[in-house]
């Protein structure tokens, strides 16, 4: 069995007809079809309702409150726990 860089080596190596001929090609579609196409995704788009939109945006802006309530109480416990070692070590 041949090693991994001999492997390596041997697809580097390969002439370049055989691998363009290993990839298949793409089609070619025209600017028409592509805009049919693209219309055609379009249709598929599901858009929230206004007041699913009102629910969501007013969870994220909670969540926002509880998240910045958290990391004040976490940084306060810290600064205050930091606060308090260094005065022990101190001798204050």
């Amino acid at each position: 069995m041949k090693s991994r860089a001999a492997k390596s080596a041997a697809v580097v190596a390969a002439p370049a007809g055989q691998a363009a001929a290993a990839e298949p090609k793409k089609p070619r579609t025209s600017i028409a079809e592509f805009f049919r196409q693209v219309r055609a995704e379009g249709r598929k788009i599901t858009w929230t309702s206004r007041k699913e939109t009102w629910i969501t945006s007013v969870m994220v802006f909670i969540m926002v409150i509880l998240a910045a309530f958290f990391f004040l109480l976490v940084d306060w416990i810290l600064s205050n726990g930091v606060r308090i070692v260094l005065e022990l070590v101190s001798g204050s």
